[in-house]
């Protein structure tokens, strides 16, 4: 996530064994969470999850009971901000949310949270 001051802001957390859908949930529930915390009134999220961009955008239903309290809640949260947004990037796209994954699955003990300037090397 990139504030507006140009601060990154990485969340990454181990979930346990779960689908991948419920994994980009909770990633998106994460994310406007954080925003809504840090007074955030616009949010752009940039998913590599067709599926839940989709559905995000009511051009698909959801149907899998175990997604449907996760999208209602995302849903709730998003109305909350004065513009949301929410497209699609290919997988190759989005190697930040790849590498945060690969870091939460290494560590596999909770949550973690990092901020840094944009400029700084990762």
């Amino acid at each position: 996530m990139t504030t507006d001051a140009g601060e990154i802001i990485e969340i990454s957390g181990y979930l346990g064994t779960t689908t991948n859908n419920v994994a980009e949930y909770s990633g998106l529930l994460e994310a406007l969470s954080v925003a809504r915390n840090e007074g955030a009134t616009e949010v752009e999220i940039v998913a590599d999850s067709e599926l839940m961009v989709k559905q995000m955008l009511g051009q698909y239903r959801v149907r899998h009971p175990n997604l449907v309290p996760l999208f209602e809640r995302a849903r709730s949260i998003a109305r909350q901000f004065r513009k949301f947004s929410i497209r699609h990037t290919l997988r190759a796209g989005n190697k930040d949310a790849d590498r945060l994954a690969n870091l939460a699955v290494d560590r596999a003990d909770g949550r973690a949270m990092e901020r840094h300037s944009a400029d700084a090397q990762r």
